[in-house]
Parts: C-alpha cells; sequence; structure tokens
C-alpha cells in the first residue's frame, strides 16, 4: 500500500503556529545567533525559490543566506519572472513550482489569500517574507532579537510607536503569548491595527496572562523595556490622505520620547527614514540594537527554512 505523503510545514501566519512551535523558532534563531547550532548540511540536497515582488535588503539576502549556509540551494525569481503576470493564477503557479522546489520564499505585500493558495498544493513548505497584514518571520526576528538582549520574554514591556503595520501585527500576534509580556502602541488615528488582528491579539493575551492596548496619542507612555518603531510608508503601499505626515508627526522617536522612557532599549524594523518616524541620534544611538536586530534577520530564516525543510 502507497504510503501517505507527510504535510508540508509553512509559515504563512504566526496565528498558524501553536505556542510551542513559535517559541521553539524564536529559542532556535538565538542558538544560531550564538553559533550555537553546527551547519552541518540540514538542508543538503534541498532547492528553495525566492520571489520578491517588492523591493527587500534585509529579508531577501536572509532567507537567500539561510539557506546556502543551511546548504540547500536557490532559485531567484524578481517581480517580472512568473507567468502570473500573464495571467496565471497563484493555484497553478504553486502547483508547477510545487513539483520542482522543496519551499518558495515569497514576499507578495498583497492579500495572504495568495501565499494560501500557492501553499494549498502542500507539495512544497511556503513562507510568507510579508503580505499586507503580516510580516510573520519580522516577528520571529524581533523576539529573537529580544531575547538576545533582555534574557527572556516573559513580562517584556513594548511601546510601540507609529503605524499598525504589518510589522506591528506580528509584533502583536508574537509578543502577546509570553507570560505577563505588555505591548503598548501608539498609533495615529486611522493608522492602527487592523481589528481582526487585534481581536486575536487579545484573545492570547487573555491566555497567556499577557496585555495589549492601543492608544491614538502620546500622552502618559507606560514603563518600557523597548521602543519600538517601524517605517511610517510600508513598503507596497501608499496613503490617500495627502496629510498623512502631519498627522504622523506626534509620533516621531526622537531624544525627547527617549527621554520619557529612560530605560528603554530602541528597536526598528528598517529600512530607516531618518528624520521621519525616528531621528539620527535615535537610531544611531547607544540605546538602538536596531542593526544587530537586522542581524536576526538571518538567524530567524535560519530557524525558519530548517523548521519547515530539514
Amino acid at each position: 500500500m502507497q504510503q501517505s505523503t507527510p504535510a508540508r510545514r509553512h509559515v504563512l501566519s504566526l496565528t498558524d503556529l501553536t505556542d510551542d512551535e513559535l517559541y521553539a523558532l524564536v529559542r532556535r534563531s538565538c542558538d544560531f545567533a550564538r553559533d550555537a547550532v553546527p551547519l552541518t548540511g540540514q538542508l543538503a540536497g534541498k532547492v528553495v525559490g525566492t520571489y520578491f515582488r517588492t523591493t527587500s535588503t534585509r529579508t531577501r539576502t536572509a532567507f537567500s543566506v539561510a539557506a546556502l549556509r543551511l546548504g540547500a540551494q536557490v532559485v531567484a525569481y524578481g517581480p517580472g519572472d512568473l507567468q502570473e503576470n500573464t495571467g496565471e493564477s497563484a493555484d497553478d503557479t504553486g502547483r508547477v513550482l510545487g513539483l520542482m522546489l522543496d519551499g518558495l520564499v515569497a514576499r507578495t505585500s498583497a492579500s495572504a489569500g495568495e501565499l494560501r493558495a500557492i501553499a494549498a498544493w502542500d507539495t512544497m513548505s511556503v513562507v510568507n517574507a510579508m503580505t499586507e497584514d503580516e510580516h510573520p518571520t519580522q516577528g520571529v526576528t524581533d523576539l529573537s532579537a529580544m531575547l538576545e538582549a533582555f534574557g527572556k520574554l516573559e513580562g517584556l514591556r513594548v511601546l510601540y510607536v507609529g503605524e499598525g503595520n504589518n510589522t506591528a501585527a506580528a509584533l502583536a500576534l508574537a509578543l502577546t503569548r509570553y507570560a505577563g509580556a505588555e505591548l503598548h502602541l501608539r498609533t495615529p488615528a486611522g493608522y492602527g491595527l487592523p481589528e481582526d488582528t487585534m481581536r486575536r491579539a487579545r484573545e492570547y493575551a487573555a491566555e497567556h496572562g499577557a496585555l495589549i492596548e492601543e492608544r491614538h496619542d502620546m500622552d502618559d507612555l507606560p514603563e518600557a523595556d523597548v521602543v519600538y518603531t517601524a517605517r511610517w510608508q510600508t513598503t507596497g503601499t501608499s496613503k490617500a490622505d495627502p496629510e498623512w505626515r502631519t498627522v504622523f508627526a506626534p509620533f516621531q522617536v526622537n531624544a525627547a520620547l527617549m527621554e520619557r522612557c529612560p530605560s528603554a532599549t530602541f528597536m526598528h524594523d528598517l529600512p530607516a527614514h531618518r528624520g521621519e518616524e525616528v531621528t539620527a541620534e535615535v537610531l544611531d544611538g547607544d540605546r538602538s540594537i536596531a542593526f544587530r536586530q537586522a542581524a536576526h534577520k538571518l538567524y530567524g530564516a535560519m530557524a525558519v527554512l530548517e523548521w519547515c525543510l530539514a
């Protein structure tokens, strides 16, 4: 009798991962960061495709290097390379790529449903390298960097300032699964977390004894271990309001804000626009771990690929 093929592992959303799977990915990322994992060709013989329809520096490089360091081969696709551009469906694209690849890392900056259609055949692992609603591997990266910096995630207090974008969504869906953790979001009115994301994050927080709250002002800031911001203009998006920069201006992370959080470390998912969401003084200052955080993109990518494919 023919044996059934085991289901492939995917990272399409952090909500698809169990608590234990998320915790394991974060710990494994830190293991790679400490060089505590011998590179013995965990993915030897595997072929990983990288498909980026929008710009990427850290994520594309991280997953390409991660695959190579783990012994896999990489096939790269740019925004004009696949027949999706001539009308082929995501379903057919996934069906064909799954006949040849072991895994696909894809950034579409579009609906997550497209990646779910590609993954539906379950013949290759699919990793979401950023859709419009969530950046799950950034969430793994951020928690890994925090775990390295603070030694634990339980009880960690994070103040996120800026747009409730896909990075903020991933942070909300990840940090709220650690006991006692606090995530305070300060977002401009009209630019907060989507309601479904906030609802799910609140469910996680209630289950794990964590806290998530969102306000649209910069008054009465809480005590924080981390102040986190992200680019105001998310990759692949634009804002309808021509005056949006005026709305965002009070949410800039600058020296005055950091003085209000005297014990906080600064984090940023990058790329940064100095003088907009953060000043150069803060980004390049001695309280910033933004570029160490960027290095964790590689370690997170290694953990994700190993978990999906090894």
